[in-house]
């Protein structure tokens, strides 16, 4: 289980982006294919939006206990819990391999 704070900022920075996601989009389209003058203009903006508004800071976790490592994004769990769950036949569809 992770600890309740990294849960917690990571919900907190879930929310930021979705905050800034519109504006973000903007000024980046801007940087793209905007003049010279626009594109510093953009550039400027972005660098002052906070560091939290881009996407690439949220971080992947389990969505029972908050494991950071072993992602698997289709379920949204970690592999450990992914295992487990599995095993207990609480995912529809998911069954053990054997060959």
């Amino acid at each position: 289980m992770a600890k309740k704070s990294k849960i917690v900022a990571n919900e907190r920075r879930k929310a930021v982006v979705q905050r800034y996601a519109e504006r973000r989009a903007e000024l980046k389209e801007a940087v793209r294919t905007g003049t010279s003058q626009e594109r510093a203009e953009a550039v400027r903006a972005l660098a002052r939006q906070p560091r939290d508004a881009s996407a690439t800071r949220v971080r992947n976790r389990d969505s029972v206990d908050g494991r950071p490592r072993g992602h698997l994004t289709r379920f949204g769990l970690s592999r450990v819990r992914f295992r487990e769950m599995a095993h207990r036949g609480e995912l529809p569809g998911i069954r053990k391999a054997s060959w």
